[in-house]
């Protein structure tokens, strides 16, 4: 079983900065793409951005610039730099891990995780 854990979430004034890290446990052998993605209330959920397992990053629009994906291999974890934050970045973040290839050889297709809330106040 993989599970994904989600932390850095919280609140934080416009223009401030915040990071957020998600680590997947499990026996996992490699995972090909990592990301995040967010849902604010209301609205669908989104991607933020993603990265592959080496190191290519994938933006939205909306937040290039601003915010810099990045991962390590060795801890399965995936990074997400958030600065210049605006008050349309509020929403609960979610980790995502496709392609996850585990010790066994299975493939879990994608994995999930909980999701933690960034609040930005204006």
């Amino acid at each position: 079983q993989v599970q994904l854990v989600e932390s850095g979430g919280g609140l934080v004034q416009a223009g401030g900065s915040l990071t957020l890290s998600c680590t997947a446990s499990g026996s996992i052998f490699i995972i090909d793409r990592m990301g995040w993605y967010r849902q604010a209330p209301g609205k669908q959920r989104e991607l933020v951005a993603d990265i592959t397992s080496g190191g290519i990053p994938n933006y939205a629009d909306s937040v290039k610039g601003r915010f810099t994906i990045s991962r390590d291999n060795a801890k399965n974890t995936v990074y997400l730099q958030m600065s210049s934050l605006k008050p349309e970045d509020t929403a609960l973040y979610y980790c995502k891990a496709n392609g996850v290839k585990l010790i066994s050889r299975a493939i879990l297709p994608e994995v999930w995780g909980q999701g933690t809330l960034v609040t930005v106040s204006s």
